[in-house]
Order: C-alpha cells, then structure tokens, then sequence
C-alpha cells in the first residue's frame, strides 16, 4: 500500500499548539495551506525535543561562514504567532518516529512526522511496520525560528514545577519527598 503524504510546503501556519488544561493538555502540530489543515498529535516531550534540535540546527546554519542561509538570531517580529490552533483540530495520527532535516537547495526546514506504529492495538517499534501515512513540512529559516520559540513558549506553558519534589503540581499539590531529602 502507498505513503499517503501530508504535504506543505511553505504553509501558512505551522505551529505547535495545545488541546486542554495544563496537566491534560494534548499537543498538536498543525500545519494550515490555504484551507487545508492538518493536526498531528505528539507528546510534549516530543515537542520539547523537535524545538531544541531545530534551535541546534539554526544555531549551526547561522554559524556558517557569513551565515549564508541568513538565519535570524531570534524570531522575527513579523512571524511572532500567539493564536491558538486552528479549528476543528482533528487528528490525522499520533507522531511516533519524527525527523529532522535541512535542504540547502531551497533553503528549508524539513519536518517529517511518521504515525505510531500500531499491531493489534498494541504499539510497537517503529522498524517493524511501514508507515502509511507521513506528515511533511518545509519551512524557511525565520519561520523555523518562529516556531521552535513558539514551541518552548507553549511546553513551558504548562505546571510549574515543585522545588522540592520536582513534581508537576495541580491544585492541592501535596509533596511527596525523596526519602534521601534532609
């Protein structure tokens, strides 16, 4: 059976956004081309790991020689996006596997997300099964900057953290200390 392709390039939109209330948030990455939209879900920690890489690999292009990608050290004013996802936010798949490239010929971001392999309604290692489907965007430098600034923002977002347990605290957050805490 083919890769069905959830492609976009230079979209719209491409964000990550949140579904719910810190502690039950649901994260999504959202790309919009016109009136397509599409809305993968992912874990935070997946967020968190898709914006520090992608900062890393900003940091390295805008390290080159004269930075010859022009790579902007921080957001650009005009590609500062605050709104929340785009409705309906409807989930195409769970992001198992993601990737992370650059193509120098255009000058772009590549983001490739793979679903969750699922066997049996059981989850398992995402070499054992082909993907059917792929979620791929290609985005600018700025964009892509604009984006991972985003992402940390809204992961951040979230519980603040106990000092002393470094647990996530809801309300009513009653410790629980290391037994080794003096």
């Amino acid at each position: 059976m083919p890769t069905t392709v959830h492609g976009f390039d230079w979209p719209d939109r491409f964000i990550v956004g949140t579904v719910g209330e810190p502690g039950q948030r649901t994260f999504y990455l959202q790309a919009r081309a016109g009136t397509e939209i599409t809305s993968v879900s992912l874990e935070k920690e997946q967020s968190a790991a898709l914006a520090e890489r992608l900062e890393e690999v900003l940091d390295s292009l805008m390290a080159e020689d004269g930075n010859p990608f022009s790579v902007p050290a921080i957001t650009p004013d005009g590609l500062v996006d605050n709104d929340p996802l785009d409705q309906p936010v409807v989930e195409q798949f769970r992001a198992g596997m993601m990737s992370l490239g650059w193509d120098p010929s255009t000058a772009q971001i590549v983001i490739e997300a793979f679903p969750m392999p699922v066997v049996d309604d059981e989850a398992v290692d995402a070499d054992e099964a082909d993907p059917t489907e792929v979620f791929v965007v290609r985005i600018p430098v700025g964009a892509a900057r604009a984006f991972a600034k985003r992402t940390r923002e809204i992961v951040e977002s979230g519980r603040p953290i106990c000092t002393l347990c470094e647990v996530p605290m809801d309300p009513g957050h009653v410790c629980t200390l290391p037994d080794d805490f003096q």
